[in-house]
């Protein structure tokens, strides 16, 4: 499996540009999962749903299935701060390509997704798992670098760098762990 991250501040495009690499992977046919950090209090389950009301009376993980789809949520009766590796640990391993959105202090190797419209600080100068540049104003860039620079409105391109490079994305959990 590979594993390449998204990072980038809040408004840069890291959602849009993941959600249109997943197609633009799948037609030249990959598997894609995506791991997703969520800073705030978040929910999938809905008031008045049997697993929203299992959950709701304290069952520690609730999972339903049908046969178009799987859901796990399981409540942590503390809080718990999960690296990314043990996210893509809870994933599918039959999969070709994991994006993972966020997580920008990890140690996986990513692409970073920068705007000068945004007057966010570009990270790829201090971040050496930084392999990329997806941006749509390069010409704005704070430094040189010799990383590849993308265009940010280009996925089809994006995604196929992804697979001429995919060697250097393939995750071996026991390095992690």
């Amino acid at each position: 499996m590979n594993v390449v991250g998204f990072s980038g501040f809040s408004g840069s495009g890291k959602t849009t540009l993941v959600e249109r690499l997943i197609p633009a992977l799948k037609r030249r046919g990959q598997r894609v999962s995506v791991v997703k950090h969520a800073h705030h209090r978040f929910d999938i389950d809905h008031p008045g749903k049997d697993t929203y009301r299992h959950r709701e009376a304290g069952a520690f993980e609730v999972v339903a299935a049908s046969d178009k789809r799987l859901m796990l949520v399981r409540e942590f009766e503390h809080p718990a701060e999960l690296t990314v590796h043990h996210l893509i640990a809870e994933l599918y391993h039959g999969v070709d390509w994991v994006l993972v959105e966020g997580f920008k202090h990890s140690d996986l190797q990513k692409i970073e997704v920068w705007r000068a419209s945004t007057g966010a600080v570009a990270r790829y100068v201090d971040d050496d798992f930084v392999v990329a540049i997806a941006t749509d104003s390069p010409e704005h860039l704070p430094e040189s670098t010799q990383r590849p620079v993308m265009d940010l409105n280009d996925s089809e391109a994006i995604a196929t760098w992804l697979i001429d490079n995919q060697a250097r994305f393939d995750y071996r959990a026991e390095i992690y762990t």
